[in-house]
C-alpha cells in the first residue's frame, strides 16, 4: 500500500493506492539502476529478470545479512546501493511494506528487521 499526502493548489489530498508485487516490479522499471545484478550461487539456475528486480533483490539481501538496521542507517546503505535518494527511498518502502520485514520503533528511531516466513 502506498499512501499519498499533500495538496495540489489549495486542496488538501490524502491517497491510498493498493500495489501488489507485479504493480512495485511496474514501478521499479522507472526507477535509475547504478549496480552491478548479483551473481547466482553455485549450482543455481539463473532466471532473466530485469535489473531493477536485481537491485530489489540486492537491497532484501542487504537487510537480510544485516538482521536489522536503522531507518537512517539503511537508507544511506540503500543510497550507495542504488545510486540515488530517489531510488533508495522506493527501496525503502518497499522494504517496509513487505511480509518479510518487521519495523520495531526504539528511542524514536524506526529498526527495520528482516523476518524470514
Amino acid at each position: 500500500m502506498l499512501r499519498i499526502k499533500g495538496t495540489i493548489g489549495d486542496w488538501p489530498v490524502d491517497l491510498t493506492v493498493e500495489m501488489d508485487d507485479a504493480d512495485w516490479a511496474r514501478l521499479a522499471q522507472n526507477l535509475p539502476v547504478n549496480v552491478a545484478a548479483p551473481t547466482a550461487a553455485a549450482g543455481a539456475t539463473p532466471v532473466a529478470s530485469a535489473p531493477v528486480d536485481q537491485l530489489w533483490l540486492a537491497a532484501q539481501d542487504l537487510l537480510r545479512r544485516s538482521g536489522g538496521t536503522e531507518g537512517p542507517q539503511l537508507m544511506s546503505e540503500l543510497e550507495a546501493l542504488a545510486g540515488s535518494a530517489g531510488a533508495a527511498k522506493g527501496l525503502l518502502v518497499r522494504l517496509r511494506h513487505s511480509p518479510k520485514v518487521k519495523i520495531e520503533v526504539r528511542e524514536g528511531v524506526q529498526v527495520f528487521n528482516w523476518v524470514e516466513e
